[in-house]
């Protein structure tokens, strides 16, 4: 069908297989099964591979909770994040592991191939040692003080109030967030990638029209600090590929992940017939994509490229980074309800739904994409609903039942048939360029004209008019055709409604294409309707279904420690804590830093001084009067912008959605809550 067919082979970055899926991850997936369904309707042969990642430590420990293997732990997963990706239709050609057969030889093979060309050394480091685990603590799984600001609870490696980075060396009262016990320094002999001796070649390749160029740009102020060495080795205990030649020692898992969709497509191979080697050699012609998240660049667009260089294998022709999903124009809360998990909305809503509303808001940028849930409704039933839906159902019934399911022979207005296939390469610029917003403004658009064809028609009046039967089909075949058309450019964003339509039109499977060639003289099953609309009520459920309840939840993110094991105190200790009810009678910004307001408070005739990092919900102006609970017997704090004397207690995810404790209502400044 295509005389200039591409050989494509596109990812998605791989999910950790710690937690479920939720509509953040559905960004990423839903924007790449788009591109690749309209590549595969274009006809160019376009394999779609993606992977479990399924090694480190967070892995590790949570089977320990569970008292599971991490095997057990990582197939039970995958089989949930598979589960879900097929409720939203999401195609893969192939769904890995990264703990595979295949990606434990291409690891090895990889890492021997540097190691071999000298891209690979190693010296001794110090690092935290956990006495009680016996095992080595990532900067995520240390807490403490902050050096720059004294805030307390800090991870290793950054402080959440004022954003100063640090080693976890640095930190005040460092604890192990696994046992609480004090961390010791231990040595220990690390493997490095030589990230620097590919400066000259990254330069080459970030700017040249691989990535976007906000990222291209970004990544200029990493060859400006200078590329350092890249640690790609970690101790047992270590749940992922021991390293060739070095006994206890273990690939880093951001070594392993993007190989696994090299292995994912190798498993693909054995199975498909394809060559792996007409995909993945240094003078392969093939195109090789990934679609990733925007805060994993750094590992994808400089650390990736350089080790298949290193190693011999070819780069990726480009890499399409996305931005963040947030809901109702905040960070998803699981308070708020709207931490919603891909199984919460398939237990409520039509996945095609949100389908059409991220390709609505999609470019091709790195924007973050707001899912209003308003705003939602309104447009899927607006648009799919009240637009695209309605031309089938308006017309069918009247070609079922006056013409025995046959359209006419001829098109009513082949002009305006014609402006719909004129539109055709338009609409596949847009997708190809993942500027999925304007294409569908553009199918709306025609949306509108076939409505309006209709509109004008009145085909309901020309039914009661004797004498007007053939105008009467014509008109009702046209506004068919014209539904296909349509049908057909949205196919990749609504796969399940299209094969719904298809069966009612009685025409094959949609080929980008395929509306050159309209329906006529041509039998169509009886109408069914294709797509019902968004009720408040089911939206409702959904959040409902998506409150958190207040159990430890398991962190997704394999940058991040699973949840702490927090040490308990006993009932005497915590009689200890004097809890008292404080005005807040002053309020003011902290110049330097991002997070943190001065509060003056009244414990009802003494004032106290407390830094509160809670700038991001709250203005200065907004606290001045009202009352909170403040710990009154904290010992005071000497920090960068002054001495902290206590501490406000608030409480919620971070960002917008923090909140003060209020007590209730008849409260007294300096009353003691018991």
């Amino acid at each position: 069908m295509n005389a200039t067919q591409r050989t494509i082979l596109v990812t998605s970055a791989l999910p950790y297989a710690n937690g479920p899926i939720h509509l953040g991850h559905l960004v990423e997936y839903i924007q790449t099964d788009i591109w690749v369904r309209f590549q595969k309707m274009r006809g160019h042969r376009c394999s779609y591979v993606c992977a479990d990642d399924a090694h480190g430590t967070p892995i590790m420990l949570r089977a320990q909770q569970e008292g599971i293997s991490p095997e057990t732990l990582i197939a039970r997963i995958g089989e949930e994040h598979r589960a879900d990706f097929a409720g939203f239709a999401i195609d893969f050609d192939n769904y890995h592991s990264t703990h595979s057969p295949e990606n434990r030889e291409l690891a090895s093979l990889i890492y021997n191939r540097l190691r071999e060309q000298g891209h690979i050394s190693t010296r001794t480091i110090t690092q935290a040692f956990d006495p009680e685990k016996q095992m080595f603590l990532p900067d995520r799984f240390i807490k403490g003080e902050c050096p720059r600001c004294g805030a307390a609870d800090q991870y290793g490696d950054s402080c959440e109030v004022c954003g100063a980075t640090y080693s976890p060396s640095d930190l005040k009262n460092a604890v192990s967030a696994l046992s609480g016990a004090r961390p010791i320094e231990k040595e220990s002999l690390h493997h490095f990638f030589k990230l620097g001796e590919f400066s000259d070649m990254l330069r080459r390749w970030t700017s040249g029209g691989h990535l976007q160029p906000e990222v291209s740009n970004k990544l200029n102020e990493w060859f400006e600090a200078g590329l350092q060495e890249w640690d790609i080795s970690r101790d047992a205990p270590y749940f992922g590929f021991e390293i060739p030649g070095a006994p206890g020692k273990y690939f880093y898992v951001w070594l392993d992940a993007p190989i696994g969709y090299m292995a994912s497509f190798k498993a693909y191979c054995a199975r498909s017939g394809l060559s792996f080697d007409d995909y993945w050699a240094k003078d392969s012609k093939a195109e090789l994509y990934h679609f990733i998240g925007k805060d994993i660049v750094y590992f994808h667009a400089l650390f990736w490229p350089a080790m298949l260089e290193g190693a011999g294998f070819r780069t990726p022709t480009a890499i399409f980074a996305h931005g963040f999903l947030t809901v109702n124009g905040q960070k998803m809360s699981k308070s708020r309800g709207t931490f919603i998990k891909a199984r919460s909305y398939l237990d409520q809503l039509n996945p095609e739904y949100l389908r059409y509303y991220f390709a609505a808001k999609l470019s091709s940028g790195v924007d973050d994409l707001d899912l209003n849930l308003d705003d939602f409704a309104q447009r899927v039933n607006a648009d799919l609903v009240g637009k695209v839906v309605n031309i089938a159902s308006r017309c069918a019934g009247f070609i079922s039942k006056r013409f025995d399911g046959r359209l006419s022979a001829n098109l009513a207005d082949a002009a305006l048939y014609q402006e719909f296939t004129a539109a055709s390469e338009a609409i596949a610029a847009s997708y190809e360029g993942r500027d999925y917003s304007r294409a569908v403004r553009e199918i709306m658009a025609l949306a509108d004209r076939a409505n309006q064809y209709i509109d004008e028609k009145k085909p309901w009046v020309i039914a009661k008019e004797a004498g007007r039967e053939a105008e009467l089909q014509a008109v009702c075949s046209l506004g068919l055709n014209l539904f296909r058309a349509l049908i057909t450019y949205l196919k990749p964003v609504l796969p399940r409604t299209a094969a719904l339509a298809e069966h009612f039109l009685q025409c094959g499977e949609l080929q980008w294409d395929s509306p050159r060639t309209p329906l006529l003289d041509h039998a169509i099953a009886p109408f069914q309707a294709l797509m019902t609309r968004v009720e408040a009520p089911q939206v409702q459920a959904m959040l409902d279904a998506s409150k958190e309840n207040l159990q430890a939840t398991a962190v997704s993110d394999k940058s991040a420690a699973s949840e702490p094991i927090l040490a308990t105190i006993s009932y005497d200790d915590f009689a200890k804590i004097d809890l008292r009810v404080a005005r807040i009678v002053a309020a003011e910004a902290v110049a330097e830093a991002d997070k943190l307001l001065r509060l003056t408070l009244d414990l009802g005739g003494e004032q106290r001084h407390v830094f509160a990092g809670i700038k991001s919900a709250y203005s200065a102006e907004q606290l001045v009067g009202k009352h909170t609970l403040m710990v009154a017997n904290l010992a005071p704090r000497e920090m960068r912008f002054g001495v902290s004397e206590g501490m406000v207690l608030a409480a919620g995810p971070g960002g917008k959605d923090i909140w003060l404790l209020e007590p209730h209502a008849g409260a007294q400044a300096g009353m003691r809550i018991k």
